[in-house]
């Protein structure tokens, strides 16, 4: 599979998309735009899914669902939210088709025009908080901390696969709360959420900041993000977590009576990461002989393979493979048998390097002699023989290794690749040449902000968390007015 692959320095993009294909992960819909995700890629997003629910449900969130189909009106109702999303939106405008009389098909009848079109959900804001309306009336039932597992529609004309299809599936929070202060202690919270989870299970290391106005959520007062860096030198923003003030509460007159019984609009937040995050993990991790995944978040740990010539050695050596599996399988490890006799064990071997896996075990009939099997490690590509005694508590250890060493080799990377412009024409040569992230000076307009994006393309990805506390003053790089300190910018996904 690798040697059909074109490697990275050749051309990133092109092998970004065979790797996906080529893995068995993805490909594309006859839906324009839509992609289908096949059992190896759902497998991930599951292993995704069952970290980040625990995490949720361990910070008090519960899961609801809200409609796919939002009523026109309701994106009205907030002005800046409806302008961010209105190029992108997928719009409902009949209930039925028929026949058509001149024998020309299935056509969409005209007597069934919907009395008011109906959105397909780019994100839930709207539908969540009319519903809040009935929910929430005195202090007593906030906050409320609701997390929704759904998919969402936003009409993108440029695809690709996991970072950027018209449909994908992802975690939206909606929470309300009494006070300003619940409210965006809330965000950051799940700022943090985000960040442990980047870092500890997708072994992504990531930087926490806040964006500028021009990259602000639509209808938020703050939006809070993680940003990682890819190999190709692009940032991608990997989470964002929103304050949104009152805004959507006075929009769809959200109150609550509080305890000095007076009415009060709620404070709100949202927060949500997506599908893109297996993008994020394959561009992050895997090389030229294929996918690397991260131990705690492949769909196999550990594959076992079989190597028999004789139907009797086949016999042994798939009985040893169940043994190892059921002791593995006992301390938590995720294992597959690889007992398939219609392919040889080089084609296993190649398959699920391919595939990522973190760890493969081969057993052959001298293996049975000696008590011993041979283990391969995906990240490193090294083999060594070793005992088949204590195995499972060799390879916990060592699963506990390579996940910490690929976060390690990602961090070398990223600041590596972090470099600090003192000017605009250091900054361009940065972008153009080396990428990555790039510190700099602004003068914190969004006039300043846009003419650099015209420009060279990056934009401002986050503002450190500590910006204002830090205070490190200088001059903007472009306007030459004072600044309040670095931000980083990138070219971005």
């Amino acid at each position: 599979m690798a040697k059909n692959l074109i490697t990275r320095k050749e051309d990133y993009s092109q092998w970004y998309n065979d790797l996906i294909i080529k893995a068995d992960m993805a490909e594309t819909s006859a839906v324009r735009g839509c992609m289908v995700i096949k059992p190896y890629g759902y497998a991930i997003w599951e292993s995704m899914q069952s970290a980040l629910d625990k995490m949720f449900k361990d910070t008090g969130h519960v899961n609801a669902y809200f409609p796919l189909f939002i009523p026109k009106s309701f994106f009205s109702k907030e002005a800046n939210h409806v302008e961010g999303f209105a190029k992108e939106c997928a719009v409902v405008t009949h209930y039925r088709l028929k026949n058509d009389e001149g024998g020309k098909g299935i056509v969409v009848d005209p007597e069934a025009k919907l009395e008011e079109e109906l959105i397909v959900r780019p994100t839930s804001e709207t539908i969540i908080w009319d519903t809040y309306r009935k929910w929430i009336q005195s202090y007593r039932d906030l906050p409320l901390l609701i997390n929704q597992w759904a998919n969402v529609v936003r009409w993108e004309m440029r695809t690709r696969l996991f970072l950027r299809t018209a449909e994908f599936l992802w975690q939206e929070g909606h929470t309300a709360h009494a006070t300003q202060e619940e409210a965006e202690a809330e965000a950051k919270r799940m700022l943090e959420v985000y960040a442990d989870f980047a870092e500890n299970f997708m072994a992504i290391p990531v930087h926490k900041g806040v964006k500028s106005a021009n990259e602000r959520f639509a209808g938020a007062v703050n939006t809070y993000c993680i940003e990682a860096l890819m190999q190709d030198g692009k940032a991608l923003q990997a989470g964002t977590s929103h304050f949104l003030g009152q805004n959507f509460a006075k929009a769809f007159d959200v109150k609550f009576l509080s305890k000095e019984n007076k009415q009060e609009y709620v404070w709100a937040t949202s927060w949500g990461v997506s599908t893109r995050l297996i993008g994020a993990l394959v561009m992050t991790h895997s090389d030229d002989n294929g996918l690397v995944l991260p131990p705690k978040l492949a769909p196999f740990q550990v594959v076992i393979v079989p190597i028999y010539r004789t139907p009797e050695e086949m016999q042994a050596t798939v009985a040893k493979a169940h043994e190892l599996k059921t002791l593995l399988s006992r301390v938590g490890i995720r294992v597959k048998v690889d007992d398939r006799d219609t392919q040889k064990p080089g084609f296993k071997f190649a398959e699920h390097e391919f595939k990522g896996v973190p760890i493969r075990l081969a057993i052959g009939p001298r293996d049975l002699e000696n008590n011993t099997v041979e283990l391969a490690r995906r990240d490193t590509l090294t083999k060594e023989n070793t005992s088949a005694e204590g195995i499972e508590m060799k390879i916990l250890d060592l699963l506990d290794e390579i996940q910490k060493s690929l976060f390690d080799k990602a961090l070398k990377f990223r600041e590596e690749s972090t470099r600090v412009a003192a000017n605009y024409d250091e900054f361009k040569e940065i972008l153009e040449n080396k990428g990555g992230f790039v510190l700099a000076h602004w003068d914190g307009t969004p006039e300043t902000e846009q003419k650099i994006k015209e420009e060279t393309k990056a934009t401002i990805r986050l503002i450190p968390l500590d910006y204002e506390e830090k205070a490190e003053t200088g001059t903007c790089i472009y306007s030459g007015k004072p600044s309040k300190g670095l931000v980083y910018f990138a070219k971005a996904y």
